[in-house]
Order: structure tokens, then C-alpha cells, then sequence
């Protein structure tokens, strides 16, 4: 199709019907053509002319530096009946010493749009690993606890077993819960005090447990393990 004068109306639904299913003027990345039709419009297009409206508002948002660097001669397609106002004809001709005959300018752009790509993406895969992260943190950490049975011995059948089961029970630990208990006859009319607990393994060791208990020299003559059981 042929696009009119871009100072009337007509020319700008001419542009916008063009652009529907183009991103530049001309080819794939921008280039000077895209300049040389920017500055062929007085105005920005109106919404009424969306396609035209999305493709000046991006020629209009390049950077400076991109926009001196963009390939091609500043030269509207053979489509476009007009090549631009006299004041872009006059910047077109300052603007021809930095076309790169050898293709350097195509690849610096292609060069700077890669570059933001790979920005992107480097952000998003930040934006990944911080909600990765914070969803591991809200995870519940998994205590690791032990159920133990306690054999401990008296020293004869003389021995207040109540007592002996009151100073075990005094023993105080973060990580220590003392559970059921019962005499269990050994013999001789002795009894020996089988008591259990439940222990958080990173909190409690059982050989200083069994020490403590142990420290009752009144009462107990020993401590031995009857079971244990991870939970």
C-alpha cells in the first residue's frame, strides 16, 4: 500500500493501516527510515490510530545515543509519497557520515538490544531466587527428637525408690520432657526405676543425661539404656 502525506490526516491512517503488522517501517530493528517517517509528522497520531500511535511513541522513546547509531540511510520507503519535512532533508545530510558502510552501526544496535535482553533476564532470574529463597525460609524446620526408656538402678532394696524418682525428675534441660514411669522387680526384693523422656537430639545428650542422673549417688548405683527410638 501507499502512504500519503503524514501532515494530513489521511496520511496517518495510511501510516497506521502500514504499521498493523510491522514493528519499523522497515525490517526487523529500527533504522534512520524510522527517523525520516518520524519527522515526517507534525503530530503525534491519535488513538483513533493505535498502530501508528504504538510505533511513533518507541521511535519517540529511543535514546539519543541508539538513535545516532541506527542503520541505514535516513530515507523513507518507497511506500511513503513524501520523504520528510525540508528541516529532516537537512539533518538527513549531516546524519550520512555516520552510516557505517561495513555494517558496524546494525551490529552495535543489535549489539545494545541484546544487552538489554540478557539485563532482563539476569532481573528476573534475581526476582526467581529471592522468592526461592524466601519460600525455602517459611518452610517448617523439622526437629529430629529421640523417645528414650531409662534404667536406673538403686543401690539396694533398702533405697527409697519415691525419692529417687523425685531428684530424676529435678533434672531440668531445654529440649528434656519426662515421661511415664514404673518400678520393675530385678531380684532380691530390689526394684530398679524404669522412667521414660523424650529428647530434642540437638538440645540433649543422653551420656550427660545419664551423668547427671547418675550424680544422685545416694540413690542410684547405675543408668543403663533400655530403649531408644528415633522420632
Amino acid at each position: 500500500m501507499t502512504v500519503g502525506d503524514l501532515k494530513t490526516e489521511k496520511g496517518v491512517k495510511d501510516l497506521d493501516a502500514y504499521m498493523a503488522d510491522k514493528s519499523y517501517v522497515q525490517g526487523y530493528i529500527p533504522s534512520k527510515a524510522d527517523l525520516a517517517v518520524f519527522e515526517s509528522i507534525s503530530k503525534a497520531p491519535s488513538e483513533g490510530t493505535p498502530h501508528a500511535l504504538r510505533w511513533y511513541n518507541h521511535i519517540k522513546n529511543l535514546p539519543e545515543d541508539t538513535k545516532k547509531k541506527l542503520p541505514g540511510e535516513k530515507k523513507a520507503p518507497a511506500a511513503f509519497t513524501t520523504q520528510g519535512s525540508p528541516a529532516a532533508a537537512k539533518k538527513e545530510e549531516n546524519d550520512d557520515d555516520d552510516v557505517d558502510l561495513f555494517g558496524s552501526d546494525e551490529e552495535e544496535v543489535k549489539t545494545h538490544w541484546a544487552s538489554e535482553r540478557d539485563a532482563e533476564a539476569a532481573k528476573i532470574r534475581e526476582q526467581r531466587l529471592k522468592e526461592y529463597s524466601e519460600k525455602k525460609s517459611k518452610k517448617p524446620c523439622i526437629i529430629a527428637k529421640s523417645s528414650i526408656v531409662l534404667d536406673v538402678k538403686p543401690w539396694d532394696d533398702e533405697t527409697d525408690m519415691k525419692m529417687m524418682e523425685k531428684n530424676v525428675r529435678t533434672i531440668v534441660k531445654d529440649g528434656l520432657v519426662w515421661g511415664a514411669s514404673k518400678l520393675v522387680p530385678v531380684g532380691y526384693g530390689i526394684n530398679k526405676l524404669q522412667i521414660m523422656c523424650v529428647v530434642e537430639d540437638e538440645k540433649v545428650s543422653v551420656d550427660e543425661l545419664t551423668e547427671d542422673i547418675q550424680n544422685f549417688e545416694d540413690y542410684v548405683q547405675s543408668v543403663d539404656i533400655a530403649a531408644f527410638n528415633k522420632i
